[in-house]
């Protein structure tokens, strides 16, 4: 049920109903833009740890600068809501809330005004739940897509079966290279993944036959193993931080499909990472 609104004077910009052309999803097809783009929130580049970013909608912290936030209006304003907010008071939008095109998870300890906030600027058809789960940073502990989710070993049985029903995914209790804390050490889209670039390649095989989608070891920002934290991405586009190599970049924009390079390209690219690291 639909919170109703505040009496007090809201700490929120009301936001319109999302009405602008019609979602990548629902159209079929995808904007043109399909690159990695650098951004910086204040001073980190620890991007999605700010930032929550799916094919539906985008959830943006507030106190960022103007150069911030038109990054993402310019890309992303015609094509989903870009919403501006807090989580639990925070601005720790992105490692605090996790979701997809079907819905929004948000810790216990968000406020009643911002569920009301969020819900009111999402599509109806987006579910919005608050969820009471001891591990209340929920995008350090759950990693998903549409289709599939990977969990902290140690989340609740009732967590599990929330995220299963309102992100209509299916939920695998995972580690990612030893690390329990999935969604800071992966980022994946319906097309591919990154993940720790300590993964063992057995275990690479075991993640990508899990998701049904290619995946590779990776960093960002110059060297940097928490993807997760440093990267947002979804079917088109994909945001990173100001210090992430045009080697880096090259990677993401090719194991999340965002152009078109030769099969073996992505292999090359990658090598020159990983040396670049090592150097």
């Amino acid at each position: 049920t639909r919170l109703s609104q505040a009496t007090t004077t809201p700490l929120f910009q009301p936001t319109p109903r999302f009405s602008h052309r019609p979602r990548p999803d629902a159209c079929g097809s995808f904007p043109p833009f399909a690159m990695a783009h650098r951004v910086q929130y204040e001073n980190s580049n620890d991007v999605g740890v700010f930032v929550t970013l799916t094919n539906r909608y985008v959830l943006l912290a507030q106190g960022g600068s103007e150069t911030f936030y038109s990054a993402f209006e310019g890309e992303l304003g015609e094509y989903v809501p870009v919403v501006k907010t807090s989580v639990a008071g925070t601005r720790l939008v992105g490692r605090l809330s996790v979701g997809n095109k079907n819905g929004l998870l948000m810790p216990n300890t968000a406020t009643d005004q911002e569920l009301m906030h969020v819900r009111n600027s999402l599509p109806e058809d987006v579910v919005v739940q608050r969820i009471d789960e001891r591990l209340s940073a929920l995008g350090n502990c759950i990693a998903c897509n549409d289709y599939v989710a990977l969990v902290h070993p140690d989340v609740d049985r009732e967590t599990e079966e929330l995220v299963a029903d309102v992100l209509g995914v299916e939920v695998f209790r995972q580690t990612i290279a030893g690390e329990i804390l999935t969604g800071t050490y992966c980022r994946f889209t319906n097309k591919g993944g990154i993940v720790h670039p300590k993964t063992s390649l057995e275990d690479m095989d075991e993640l990508s036959s899990l998701l049904q989608i290619p995946l590779v070891a990776g960093t960002v920002n110059r060297g940097s193993d928490v993807v997760g934290a440093g990267l947002v991405a979804n079917d088109w586009t994909a945001f990173c931080g100001l210090d992430t190599t045009s080697t880096e970049i090259s990677v993401i924009e090719s194991i999340f499909k965002l152009r078109d390079v030769p099969s073996q390209g992505i292999l090359s690219e990658l090598k020159d990472s990983l040396i670049d690291t090592l150097a």
